[in-house]
């Protein structure tokens, strides 16, 4: 768990609907309360339906809840414009998804700058290095000018991660970061994870169906008919 003081986010009382107004009107979450501390590693669980994609979104400033504030860095989030949701996106989370989604006709190297280019136009020097050094750190530093039909599933996959780390956020959301990867692949890509966590002390939530992949996190927070039914802290486990 996180104390206000070492947390990079907090929910309170965060509630989402659709329809809003409207006689089919459904709200998905319903009040919920979490914190996300500066070194944890947590999975978010729960069965299909259950609210972990509307969750996430959330989370990831990529819409807005209905009513209750997020917090993020100690910043109220629920009053900014999209503009500034944007910037503190942009500056703070990084996002890794099931599907890479890496850009076809552009390099490793330059799939990994992409974020770095959306915020300030053309990359400087520094900017390159370290796109560099963290496809060093993901073991395709040989592969950096190579396009993604080029590389395999798993080395799309630690492209996308070094994209991620890019921006160097506060928090890493992964949607289901494992879920077309091999055992091996998977396992693989999971240390990354923790790596990053332990080393460069960002926070990571991932989503995932796999309950072998949450046992071997630090914390796995229940989701279910949009409540939160547990939230456990196990000891550290590697992903045999």
């Amino acid at each position: 768990m996180s104390d206000t003081a070492n947390e990079v986010m907090r929910l309170e009382a965060l509630r989402k609907s659709y329809n809003v107004g409207l006689a089919n009107e459904i709200e998905v979450l319903h009040g919920i309360d979490l914190s996300i501390g500066r070194t944890d590693f947590a999975a978010l669980i729960g069965p299909s339906g259950s609210g972990k994609s509307t969750l996430l979104n959330l989370i990831g400033l990529l819409d807005k809840p209905s009513s209750g504030e997020l917090y993020l860095l100690g910043q109220a989030t629920h009053g900014m414009d999209d503009a500034g949701r944007t910037a503190l996106r942009g500056n703070s989370i990084g996002f890794v998804f099931q599907f890479h989604h890496l850009i076809q006709a552009f390099t490793a190297i330059e799939n990994v700058l992409m974020p770095l280019m959306l915020a300030q136009g053309k990359p400087d020097k520094s900017a390159v290095q370290r796109a560099r050094d963290l496809l060093a750190e993901v073991g395709l530093e040989k592969l950096a000018d190579s396009k993604p039909n080029q590389l395999s599933g798993g080395q799309q996959q630690r492209v996308a991660i070094a994209r991620a780390l890019v921006t160097e956020p506060a928090l890493l959301l992964a949607d289901e970061p494992t879920g077309n990867l091999d055992t091996q692949t998977a396992s693989e890509v999971f240390e990354l994870f923790r790596r990053f966590n332990r080393e460069r002390g960002c926070a990571v939530l991932l989503v995932t169906h796999d309950p072998r992949l949450s046992a071997t996190c630090d914390r796995t927070i229940d989701l279910v008919d949009g409540r939160i039914v547990s939230d456990v802290v196990h000891g550290k486990a590697k992903l045999a």
